[in-house]
């Protein structure tokens, strides 16, 4: 298949690329050690000739991957099913789901997806956080998971997060792939299930039309997972007081691998997973002014105390301008914080016109699509979309809001 070139360096391994990578795979040393834990009495020239006898991603899933999942399932699990009735197993969807185990909340759906007839498993979106061994890596693009790219400046950030979405619509549309990603970054310590409205902003960045339908275009299934029993709850809530002692406190090198082994092999109870019906029905029928109270668009004009805290906007910090200061207080401001203060306290309630990404005034919009020329995503198509003559007004003043500082 021609994929986009753009999408190399964050796509899984297509059919054309394992052979290569077998053969990268088959001659680390770590793998080596890795696949006489998991098969001690099978000999390694047998594995290697089964994993080279694999054509394409879904053959090296159902020879090696199915069997393992279900193999630990048998042994740490006291059962395991899906409730999909709501769903067509001839369609492709994204699932977005709560996140309890890094390795296995995708594994046991790709083998539920296979045991209720589905026509493919996903591809799952990982974080490179997890990918810092090169080895790794490529097995986990050889088992269809494409790299969502972390620890990257707002700028780097948010041409990140556009290619991301449109590779995901690329999945959908082209591939006819199912799609697994979680709804919050990283896994939940304290099971607050919360989506983060960063990623539904992310994923209407990609496609074509409005919010709504650029969301329509990927058939967004929310997913519910269920362990009876969290085989890392001593290690989340450890890691969830450490954060709460220390602000500083950042995870060692082999952290996430303590948390993928303990996973993987702890006990698990009841497993269950559920299904929502596709959102496609819910969102055709949604007012696009109601976007607005879901955190993923503006309406052209409102107060900025509506504006609140908006700091998960596009994956990073934003700035507001704000009429009423930002553009009438360059002139006569000694101190720009503190003369900014005292000017607000005499004006009238301020109206917000556009929230701007830090460093906006250097990402190259072109880049980003047409709509992104103008603003981004809101109920018409555009997030905060100024009218043209505040845009080039605010586009003027841009280096003199900075002299101001943030507000």
């Amino acid at each position: 298949m021609n994929i986009p070139q753009e999408f190399d360096t964050i796509r899984p391994w297509e059919p054309e690329d394992l052979p290569e990578v077998f053969d990268r795979l088959l001659s680390n040393d770590q793998f080596k050690q890795v696949l006489a834990y998991l098969y001690p009495q099978v000999p390694f020239e047998m594995i290697a000739q089964k994993l080279k006898a694999c054509k394409t991603n879904l053959d090296f899933q159902l020879a090696f991957a199915y069997d393992f999942v279900h193999g630990i399932l048998k042994k740490a699990a006291t059962g395991c099913e899906m409730d999909c009735t709501s769903l067509d197993n001839t369609r492709n969807y994204t699932f977005i789901s709560n996140h309890r185990d890094i390795v296995l909340d995708s594994a046991i759906l790709d083998v539920l997806l296979v045991d209720n007839g589905f026509k493919t498993t996903c591809e799952i979106a990982i974080g490179d956080n997890l990918l810092s061994l090169p080895w790794v890596k490529d097995l986990v693009r050889v088992n269809k998971a494409f790299i969502v790219e972390r620890a990257l400046s707002m700028r780097q950030m948010l041409m990140s997060s556009k290619r991301l979405s449109d590779y995901m619509h690329f999945a959908i549309k082209e591939k006819n792939e199912n799609i697994w990603i979680a709804q919050r970054e990283g896994r939940a310590k304290d099971s607050n299930d919360r989506t983060q409205k960063s990623i539904l902003q992310m994923m209407s960045m990609g496609g074509e039309g409005s919010i709504i339908d650029r969301l329509k275009q990927l058939h967004l299934v929310p997913l519910s997972i269920s362990y009876e029993y969290d085989p890392c709850d001593f290690l989340k809530a450890k890691e969830f007081q450490q954060k709460r002692d220390n602000a500083d406190w950042k995870k060692g090198p082999m952290d996430d691998l303590v948390s993928m082994q303990t996973g993987i092999f702890g006990y698990k109870g009841h497993v269950h997973y559920h299904a929502a019906p596709c959102l496609d029905g819910y969102l055709a029928q949604m007012d696009p002014e109601n976007l607005f109270a879901l955190g993923l668009g503006y309406p052209q004009r409102f107060p900025a105390e509506h504006l609140g805290d908006r700091r998960d906007l596009l994956l990073g910090e934003a700035r507001v301008r704000i009429e009423g200061v930002g553009h009438h207080a360059h002139d006569d401001v000694g101190d720009a914080v503190g003369g900014d203060q005292q000017q607000n306290a005499r004006r009238p309630p301020a109206e917000a016109h556009e929230e701007v990404p830090e460093g906006r005034d250097n990402i190259d919009s072109e880049a980003l699509g047409p709509r992104a020329a103008h603003g981004f995503y809101g109920p018409d198509g555009c997030l905060g979309l100024l009218h043209e003559e505040h845009r080039q007004h605010a586009h003027a003043h841009g280096r003199r809001h900075a002299e101001i500082g943030e507000l």
